[in-house]
């Protein structure tokens, strides 16, 4: 049967959506709420309709519970539905497709499951106010209905359609559609049996109707470069530093001394038995923190260690705003090193860029076909020195993302603070600018007042979710009461 033909169905046929036409959406990749259509469904007159997706299948069946196996019926555009009468919801299924090629395909259906994004998280998030981002959004394996899997989120507030692409369907956008959750722009998707080590992006179709692939914003892992891809990953480390923290809850940064040691970490030491690469992050728990500590420095700075593509930026160009580079080794491999820096009475300063970003068109820019992230007009939106674009920190959703990013390498992986790069080029709104170059503020002035009202956000955020962390700002210009709590 083919598309065309399906898309008019008998008003008595109880295996069609109520809205018929969200079929050719779907076909098309345009219809924003998968799960409206897909799935396990009332159905009109009693008992259950499930409806299954796989363009490339030529048959299907329903999987119940005692073994029981049904065909389904093909409604076209790789659609197939069957009705049990005397089912209810919720019910538990597997799908079973079968290809042209003869092959095979046994799953469970992404698109029986809630949404895994609640709607106190989406506020929060709306509003700018969400300080721990990274634990709705993102890759995250979790446990819904007893099933195993990994629960994706991702904000695209322009887009037709997102999907989820990788490795487990061929990076085929039309295979796995997210669910747009209400107003919000979040798209959202579980995926059984998807877990550690799975590598994905999403396919956005942007609202004139290009398609971009894009790596997720809140990744916790990626690909070692020049791959660009996002990885599902999961911590097992197990901590030894409770000492440390304990007293760092109660330490008072501004009146314990400091002797610092600042270090690009793929530059300080080579290994030349092994084609002179870097140290790992295992390695450098050793070496490095050896050093430091008979040369009798109290902290280690980090030049940045989120994940960036163009490797003489020295990080300073990023990518993976959650991501350690894979180039020393794994998330929890970092957490080691900090955790040996702590263990030998050693401090962890981490630089942190949240004052731009690079045009690498995988990652942040233009994210969704818009300038999400970005601002739109270049003179706000691009720095004339480095190339790169500046944050909207005028966005609620932009703070959001900032701002848990902040906490996230704070508690995730016991970084001590953050020395906040380039917070000149942050608050003034003509930084390397000629008259007639630059936007000032609704006052008329040349002060950023959304970066200021962000730093001040990051600031009560630090102090609220991490006691005894601190930041440091990089500030060239003695902007006054820079480094103030933020009440004043």
């Amino acid at each position: 049967m083919s598309g065309s033909e399906s898309h008019h169905p008998s008003s008595s046929n109880p295996l069609f959506p109520r809205d018929a036409a969200a079929l050719g959406r779907l076909e098309r990749g345009e219809l924003h709420d998968p799960h409206s259509v897909l799935g396990a469904h009332p159905a009109p007159g009693g008992g259950v309709v499930v409806r299954a997706y796989h363009p490339d299948a030529r048959a299907a069946h329903c999987l119940r519970s005692g073994g029981e196996r049904v065909a389904m019926q093909p409604l076209g555009g790789g659609v197939f539905a069957v009705h049990f009468g005397a089912a209810s919801l919720p019910l538990r299924y597997r799908l079973l497709f079968e290809f042209p090629d003869g092959a095979s395909h046994e799953r469970d259906d992404p698109y029986r499951f809630s949404p895994t994004v609640g709607d106190t998280d989406l506020y929060l998030f709306n509003e700018g106010t969400h300080r721990r981002l990274w634990q709705v959004f993102g890759a995250r394996p979790c446990n819904v209905d007893s099933v195993d899997g990994t629960a994706f989120a991702v904000w695209a507030p322009n887009a037709q359609r997102v999907s989820l692409v990788g490795d487990f369907n061929r990076w085929d956008g039309r295979a796995f559609p997210m669910r747009a959750l209400g107003n919000s722009g979040v798209f959202e998707l579980f995926v059984p049996e998807l877990g550690d080590g799975a590598v994905y992006k999403y396919e956005i179709k942007t609202a004139s109707g290009a398609l971009r692939l894009k790596t997720d914003p809140l990744a916790l892992r990626m690909e070692l470069p020049p791959k660009t891809a996002s990885v599902v990953t999961t911590s097992s480390y197990e901590w030894g530093d409770g000492e440390w923290m304990r007293a760092r809850s109660e330490r008072d940064p501004r009146r314990s001394p400091m002797s610092i040691y600042e270090v690009h970490l793929g530059s300080w030491k080579r290994v030349p038995a092994a084609n002179n690469r870097w140290l790992t992050y295992r390695e450098a728990a050793v070496e490095l923190v050896e050093y430091v500590k008979r040369l009798g420095f109290t902290h280690i700075e980090l030049m940045p260690l989120a994940e960036h593509a163009f490797y003489p930026s020295w990080g300073y160009q990023v990518t993976g705003y959650y991501a350690p580079t894979a180039r020393y080794g794994t998330p929890d491999d970092f957490r080691f090193f900090v955790d040996q820096c702590h263990r030998n009475g050693i401090g962890v300063i981490m630089d942190w860029v949240p004052a731009h970003f690079p045009r690498d068109d995988f990652a942040l820019r233009r994210f969704d076909g818009s300038a999400l992230y970005e601002h739109d007009d270049p003179r706000r939106g691009e720095h004339p020195d480095w190339g790169t674009l500046i944050f909207n920190y005028g966005r609620a959703e932009v703070r959001s993302f900032l701002i848990a990013n902040a906490i996230y390498w704070l508690n995730e992986f016991h970084v001590d603070a953050l020395r906040v790069d380039a917070v000149a080029s942050m608050l003034y709104l003509d930084y390397s600018r000629e008259e007639g170059q630059w936007v000032p503020n609704e006052y008329g002035g040349r002060e950023n007042i959304g970066a200021i009202e962000l730093l001040r956000a990051v600031s009560r955020a630090v102090r609220d979710e991490a006691p005894g962390a601190f930041t440091v700002a990089e500030e060239s210009t003695a902007w006054g009461g820079v480094t103030n709590p933020p009440e004043l």
